[in-house]
C-alpha cells in the first residue's frame, strides 16, 4: 500500500483546505470556524463524527475487518499573533495566526482520513480522529479525555511540524520527548518605608530579586526556569511594600517537576523568613510532558516512516526538547506515540513568519495513515 502516493494525489485538494484552515485562525475554545470547516470535510469523507467541549470533534471510521483500535490527535487553535508571511492566504483574523502549524495538523488528519475511508474494506479495527480544542492555552487534552470519548482506544498517534527537519521528513524520538511544566505566580510582601530609612521597611524588590538570583541558579542541563515577569514598586524613593514574580519551571518527567515545585517553594520560603518578608505562591501544573515510553509503538512509527520515506528522510531525534505540549495527557492515559514532520521552513515555532511548506501536510496524511493502518492490524 503506498500512503504516501495517495497523499501526494491529494496534494490539490489538501493545499487548498490547509489554506482555508490558515485564514481563519482563531483562538482555543473559540474555533467554532475551524470547526465547521472539518465538519464540512469530514461529512465529505463520509466519516462520522460529533461535537465535544462546544469546538472539540471526534469523528469515528470503522474498519470492516477486527483489529485494535487506534486515534489520530489534532489541535486546532491558533495563537494571538499578528502575521506577517504576506502570503496571500494569510490570516483574516487580525491579530491571530496559526504561528504553530496546527493549519497543517488539521488537514494532515483531514488528509488521512480520506485515504483511510478509501481502505475502508482493508482497515482493521477502528480509527477516532480528535480534533482537539485549546492546546495553546489551558490544555484541551485532559477535557478530552475527560468526555470518556476514549476509553475503547488502544493507543493514540500525533504529531506536530519541527521547523528543524526539511519538509518531506519526519522525526523519531524514543521516551523522553516534551518538557513537564508548571507556571509559577509568587507574590512578595514586605513592608513599605521610606527610601533613606531602609531600616523601616522591608525592601520586596531586594527580596524578590534574591529569590529570582536564586531560582535562576536551578537552572541545569535537564531542567530551565525562567522568571519572565518581575513587577514592583510605585516611586524610585519609596521601598516598595509588594513584588510579583511569574516564571515557568520546564523538566522531563512528573516527578522531577514535583520536585523542582517543592524545590522553588523551599527557596522562597527561607528568603522571606530571612527578611520578615510573607508570600503567596501559586502553582498551576500544566503538561506532564510528552514521554514516548513505549518502545514497542514507537518502533512501529518509526517502521511505519521508512515503509513510505527515503531512508534519509526519516530522523531518530537523539536529545529531548524543552517546549511543552499537552498530547502527555493521551500516552499517560491510553499509550501510544508524537512524532515530528519536517516543516521546511526557516521561522521558529510561535514567529510571526512561521510557514510550514505544502509538503508537511503530505507528510503528515501519509505518515498518519501508515501509522494507524499498521497498529490496527497487529
Amino acid at each position: 500500500m503506498n500512503f504516501l502516493a495517495e497523499a501526494r494525489a491529494l496534494r490539490d485538494k489538501l493545499t487548498k483546505i490547509r489554506e482555508e484552515f490558515h485564514v481563519t485562525p482563531e483562538i482555543g475554545n473559540h474555533e467554532y470556524k475551524t470547526a465547521e470547516l472539518i465538519e464540512r470535510y469530514l461529512d465529505e469523507a463520509g466519516i462520522s463524527h460529533k461535537r465535544v467541549l462546544g469546538t472539540g470533534i471526534i469523528a469515528r471510521l470503522e474498519g470492516k475487518l477486527p483489529g485494535k483500535n487506534s486515534a489520530l490527535r489534532s489541535d486546532i487553535d491558533a495563537l494571538p499573533i499578528t502575521e506577517a508571511t504576506g502570503i496571500n492566504f494569510a490570516s483574516r483574523n487580525p491579530g491571530f495566526m496559526h504561528a504553530c502549524g496546527h493549519d497543517v495538523h488539521i488537514t494532515g488528519a483531514i488528509g488521512a482520513a480520506f485515504i483511510l475511508k478509501a481502505h475502508e474494506k482493508d482497515l482493521c479495527g477502528s480509527v477516532t480522529f480528535v480534533f482537539q480544542p485549546d492546546e495553546e492555552g489551558d490544555g484541551g487534552a485532559k477535557r478530552i479525555i475527560d468526555t470518556g470519548e476514549l476509553e475503547n482506544v488502544d493507543a493514540i498517534f500525533g504529531c506536530h511540524v519541527d521547523p528543524s527537519l526539511p519538509a518531506g521528513h519526519v522525526g523519531i524520538r524514543y521516551g523522553n520527548f516534551y518538557a513537564a511544566s508548571a507556571m509559577f505566580h509568587i507574590t512578595i510582601i514586605g513592608k513599605s518605608a521610606h527610601g533613606a530609612q531602609r531600616d523601616k521597611g522591608i525592601d520586596s524588590i531586594e527580596v524578590a530579586s534574591r529569590i529570582v538570583t536564586e531560582l535562576l541558579a536551578m537552572n541545569k542541563p535537564e531542567e530551565v526556569v525562567t522568571v519572565g515577569k518581575f513587577h514592583a514598586g510605585t516611586a524610585g524613593n519609596i521601598l516598595a511594600d509588594k513584588a510579583e514574580l511569574n516564571g515557568i519551571m520546564r523538566t522531563f518527567g512528573i516527578d522531577n517537576r514535583a520536585r523542582m515545585c517543592n524545590e522553588l517553594e523551599s527557596i522562597t520560603q527561607k528568603i522571606c523568613e530571612q527578611y520578615g518578608a510573607k508570600y503567596e505562591c501559586e502553582l498551576n501544573l500544566n503538561t506532564p510532558g510528552v514521554v514516548n515510553d513505549n518502545d514497542e509503538i514507537t518502533s512501529l512509527v518509526e517502521k511505519s516512516a521508512r515503509e513510505i520515506l527515503p531512508a534519509e528522510n526519516v530522523h531518530v531525534i537523539e536529545k529531548p526538547l524543552y517546549i511543552s505540549e499537552d498530547f502527555g495527557y493521551y500516552i499517560m492515559h491510553r499509550t501510544g506515540n508524537f512524532y515530528h514532520i519536517g516543516a521546511g521552513c526557516e521561522y521558529p515555532l510561535h514567529s510571526d513568519k512561521f510557514l510550514p511548506l505544502p509538503d508537511a501536510i503530505i507528510t503528515a496524511s501519509a505518515l498518519h495513515s501508515a501509522v494507524v493502518y499498521n497498529f490496527n492490524k497487529e
